[in-house]
This record gives structure tokens, C-alpha cells and sequence, in this order.
């Protein structure tokens, strides 16, 4: 993104989506208008649809209008997708279609969410904290849109009734990009990546293990500490021992999973703050 003017003026696209997100988003603006008032920063707001409430307005769940106005936007602040209201509804037209096709449409390859436990909410969280234990606070690095999300899938019929499928697809590419967003995270925190697959099953695991020793023994060994986990071990030891985590790396299925339950040993999923990014913007 190119250098703001002093005094700039950034373009926040607001969607709301169902549910409890237009009273989130309504909450977040409050904090950009303080944030406004405190650095002289100034911020012009459009609001559009996604989800159940685009289906309503506009009969899919992500305009192409939208989807423009997005990519011309600086920062996208997003509510909540999906409901009870459009459940039955066919595949490829749910709410959480349009969710995809913006990670897709804006290229938003990285999901970023901390976890950190503030001493005013243990009481909060599920697991006991003991007195020496180190304050709870981690980094989930998920990649955002390849793997088992956005690969082939369909279903069929034969001689032993109806089945589906879902193709979990990785490239080096794709994981090289994400790899080092984890590896550069690390060097500002603890310097400890933990890469979380599947690697004793999966052949696109074992690609995910390679290309990432490999990336860290090319450019990173010196700094950051790489450790490997399997996906079913790392669920167990978030809680069995969450502070031995510092920035967890992993793929779109895994860290879908595994940045929900991480998140709520901070007190609730609701708390805590999600970023996805790509090299636009």
C-alpha cells in the first residue's frame, strides 16, 4: 500500500452480515471514531451485505457490487456470516459461500488470530491457571485459502449407494508464503514456530513438513525454533499445556479448528480479535 498523506483519510468497507454482526460492527465503529478523534485520522465509512443478508437484498451471498467496492476499499471490517434462517439452502449458495468468495476475490491468504489471556479475564477461561504458570499468549497462523476449502469436491452414486468427496490440494507456493509469515511473526515474540499437520497420514501433510523445514533451514534456523505436531496432538497439548505455544502454523481445515478451541482458553471466542491479509493492502 502506497504512503497516506498526513492527516489521512482511509476507506473502511463495513459488513455487518447476520446475526450478531451488525451489533459488533456497530461497537467497532465506536472504537475507529475514537481512535479518529485521538490521531487526527479520519475514516469514511460505506456499508454493503454478505451472507444471509445479501441473499435477502441481492439472492447470493456475495455481490459482484461488493466485492468491487472491497477491493476498492483500505480495510474491510466484517460482522458475523450464517443462521438458522438459510441452513437448508443448496450448496454454493449458503451464507458462508460469500465468506470464501471474498478470501478468494481479495487474495486473503493469512488469518492472524493472538490469543492472549489478560489477568482480568482468568476467571474466564476454562483451564485453572497456577500461580507460576507464564501469561497465556500465542499466535495462530492459518492459511486461508487453499487446501480442502477450495478444492474439487462432489458426490455421486454407485453400487453401494451415495458418496462424496473433498480434495485437500497444497502447493509449495501456497505454503512457502504462509511459512514465512509465521517465521517473521516469531522473530517479534518468543522466536518458537510450531507447525501443526498431519504428515503421518496425509500426502499434502507431508509436502506442508517438507516445504517448511525446508524454508526454516534455508532462512530461519538461526533465529526462530521449529517444532512439528500432529493436528490431534496439538488439540490435546492446547490444553494440556497451552504455553508452550508461541506462533502456531498450520493449514485452512487445522487452524479453522485449532484457532477456535485456542481461543477460547482466553474466556470466549468472542473476544479475540481475527485478521486475514494478503500482499494487496
Amino acid at each position: 500500500m502506497c504512503d497516506k498523506p498526513k492527516n489521512p483519510t482511509y476507506q473502511i468497507m463495513l459488513l455487518p452480515g447476520d446475526g450478531i454482526g451488525p451489533e459488533i460492527l456497530a461497537e467497532a465503529v465506536k472504537i475507529l471514531e475514537a481512535v479518529s478523534t485521538k490521531f487526527d485520522i479520519s475514516f469514511d465509512f460505506t456499508e454493503a451485505h454478505i451472507g444471509g443478508a445479501s441473499i435477502d437484498a441481492h439472492g447470493v451471498p456475495l455481490s459482484d457490487q461488493t466485492l468491487k467496492a472491497c477491493k476498492n476499499s483500505d480495510a474491510i471490517l466484517l460482522g458475523a456470516v450464517g443462521g438458522p434462517k438459510w441452513d437448508a439452502m443448496p450448496k454454493g449458495t449458503r451464507p458462508e459461500t460469500g465468506l470464501l468468495a471474498l478470501r478468494k476475490g481479495l487474495g486473503l491468504y493469512c488469518n492472524l488470530r493472538p490469543v492472549k489471556l489478560f489477568p482480568a479475564l482468568k476467571g474466564a477461561s476454562p483451564l485453572k491457571q497456577k500461580e507460576n504458570d507464564p501469561p497465556l499468549d500465542m499466535l495462530i497462523v492459518r492459511e486461508l485459502t487453499g487446501g480442502i476449502y477450495f478444492g474439487e469436491r462432489g458426490a455421486d452414486e454407485d453400487h453401494d449407494g451415495k458418496y462424496a468427496w473433498d480434495q485437500e490440494r497444497y502447493s509449495v507456493k501456497e505454503i512457502s508464503r504462509i511459512a514465512e509469515i509465521a517465521f517473521e511473526s516469531a522473530k517479534e515474540r518468543k522466536g518458537i514456530v510450531t507447525s501443526v499437520d498431519k504428515a503421518n497420514v496425509l500426502e499434502s501433510s507431508r509436502l506442508w513438513r517438507d516445504t517448511v523445514k525446508s524454508l526454516h533451514h534455508a532462512n530461519h534456523s538461526e533465529q526462530v525454533e521449529l517444532n512439528h505436531q500432529y493436528v490431534d496432538n496439538c488439540a490435546m497439548q492446547l490444553i494440556l499445556n497451552p504455553h508452550q505455544f508461541d506462533v502456531v502454523l498450520t493449514t485452512n481445515l487445522f487452524g479453522d479448528i485449532l484457532s477456535d478451541e485456542a481461543s477460547t482458553l482466553a474466556g470466549s471466542i468472542g473476544l479475540m480479535p481475527s485478521a486475514s491479509l494478503g500482499d494487496y493492502k
